[in-house]
């Protein structure tokens, strides 16, 4: 037996309970090797990007409204990677939709789970740089959003207060963080 592999469940049944746009929920009875057997829920959803969009000393950042909190938040830009897209070209594009501005470079920082408790899905994270205002954003019809360039130092102090409060967003700083040290040979 391989090291933790008494730690895995194994799933025998599974069921959709609930389908969204956004998502499906799913009950699934999983059972271990030594005989544990439960049942949890899933969640399927597309994997996504965040984009650190760098302009000269500031972030580019868009406000939108959150309707699961009610709210709205000040975050990196962002989309769902369509089926059969790659995550990079979905970065370009997100970007483009939702700001007007276009990368000249675009670096891959990491990829994530988004929460492995509950769904399957990962996001990964890009660094936009070089970056070229085209002046149109291209935004789908329901989707309400204004960007907007804030000092790097601000939005580092603030993050975690008022609107600055998608956990997404801290990883894609930790992302950040870790490339700049990797850069400057820290």
């Amino acid at each position: 037996m391989k090291k933790y592999d008494e730690l895995k469940w194994r799933t025998v049944s599974r069921e959709r309970v609930l389908h969204t746009p956004v998502f499906d929920v799913y009950k699934q009875t999983e059972v271990t090797d030594s005989g544990l057997t439960g049942e949890y829920a899933g969640i399927e959803a597309p994997d996504w990007v965040v984009i650190v969009a760098v302009h000269g000393d500031n972030f580019i950042l868009v406000r939108q409204w959150r309707h699961g909190e009610e709210n709205l938040t000040l975050e990196f830009p962002g989309g769902v990677i369509d089926k059969g897209e790659d995550p990079r070209r979905t970065a370009c594009r997100e970007l483009l939709e939702e700001t007007g501005f276009r990368a000249g470079k675009m670096t891959f920082l990491g990829r994530v789970s988004s929460n492995p408790a509950l769904f399957k899905n990962h996001f990964s994270v890009f660094l936009a740089e070089d970056l070229v205002q085209t002046g149109k954003q291209h935004l789908d019809e329901d989707e309400l959003l204004q960007y907007e360039e804030m000092p790097i130092n601000e939005v580092i102090r603030h993050y975690g207060d008022g609107e600055f409060t998608h956990a997404f967003m801290g990883t894609a700083l930790a992302f950040y963080f870790r490339h700049l040290g990797e850069k400057n040979g820290k």
